[in-house]
């Protein structure tokens, strides 16, 4: 039977933007095409493998636009060209993988020398499965998650100042959700000429299901929860239909994108129970601020999350808009070294 992947999508404006800055991507790399329809298609994992990614554009008027749709085209086209027609090893496909997001980096910061999509970026969250392995690359903070059974696991990290504060200990799980500055990413494709781009490489299991999304989705409905409606869905279409509208009736201020990969076939290995996820993840390369996350089993009750507004665009860099009021001493220092580092970009950019 091989390896089988069902996979469906959907994106949304949401409530508040006046225009859909998300864009993604699901290709069969084998046959060179795409699906961008919102009914869910079946694939054959054949030799060259399938890509899905997400992508979260930012910039003034239309730009934002405009970066999101040439990272996930450029990044299809790169690894139509390059995908292997048989097994490779890990280090080749990793490099692969880093040499796409390169040249959509490229293609992005050479656009925005244009004086109308100047300052433009976007995100990158791309799930490449060849063979039994998933693939997942991330720069900036759309995330992707697995959904094994009775756990759900985050398995990107952001790429975020709130995430930097959040692991040194200067601000707790509970401020994170609230903080000022949530918006601030640490890197975004088209802002920089190098990135460090985040691979990790999960050992897929029969069953499992890999979620997809940019944080006007992640902002509104906690990981529990997308395990719950997922699971819960008569099919994956469904279940992004399900999720889109729970962040849109939790406020829908940004746009919001998902897309639900299943793998299923003989050529996959079943799930056993008391295999962690951890035991089958492998971070190949960390980003700029990386570690591995715990696994998270649903609970049976979990309560509805609050809807948190998010009236600010998402800005590259590590900006500093004020001085937190209940800001600690080392909270102080972390944001002092990050601005030192803003200047030093901006100091770059400019000479």
């Amino acid at each position: 039977m091989g390896i089988k992947l069902a996979v469906a999508a959907k994106t949304d404006v949401g409530k508040v933007r006046t225009n859909n800055e998300d864009a993604y991507v699901v290709a069969d790399l084998n046959r060179r095409s795409k699906v961008t329809a919102d009914e869910p298609t079946d694939f054959d994992v054949a030799a060259r493998g399938v890509l899905l990614a997400v992508s979260d554009g930012m910039g003034g008027e239309q730009a934002g636009e405009v970066a999101s749709a040439l990272v996930v085209e450029t990044l299809q086209r790169v690894l139509s060209d390059k995908a292997p027609e048989s097994e490779e090893s890990k280090t080749a496909i990793t490099r692969i993988i880093e040499d796409a997001v390169t040249k959509a980096n490229e293609e992005v910061f050479a656009a925005a020398k244009d004086p109308g999509k100047r300052g433009m970026g976007a995100t990158l969250t791309a799930v490449y499965i060849h063979g039994a392995a998933a693939y997942i690359a991330e720069i900036g903070d759309s995330r992707a998650y697995l959904i094994r059974g009775r756990r759900v696991r985050q398995m990107t990290k952001d790429q975020s100042f709130v995430q930097l504060l959040l692991d040194s200990g200067a601000i707790t799980k509970e401020e994170a959700e609230t903080y000022p500055h949530k918006n601030i990413i640490l890197q975004a494709i088209g802002q920089q000429r190098d990135l460090a781009v985040a691979l990790g490489k999960l050992a897929l299991r029969r069953g499992d299901r890999v979620v997809l999304c940019s944080d006007g989705l992640s902002n509104k409905v906690t990981p529990e929860e997308m395990h719950e409606i997922v699971c819960a869905a008569s099919s994956i279409a469904d279940a992004c239909k399900k999720l889109v509208e729970t962040a849109n009736e939790r406020g829908g201020d940004d746009n919001v994108t998902v897309v639900i990969a299943e793998a299923t076939g003989d050529d996959l290995l079943p799930h056993r129970d008391e295999e962690t996820v951890t035991q089958t993840f492998e971070v190949v390369k960390a980003g700029p601020n990386t570690d591995v996350k715990s696994d998270h089993p649903p609970p049976p009750d979990a309560e509805p999350a609050t809807a948190q507004p998010q009236p600010e665009k998402k800005r590259p860099g590590p900006q500093i808009a004020e001085e937190d009021r209940q800001s600690r001493p080392l909270q102080l220092a972390v944001a002092a070294l990050m601005m030192a580092v803003m200047i030093g970009i901006l100091y770059y950019v400019i000479k």
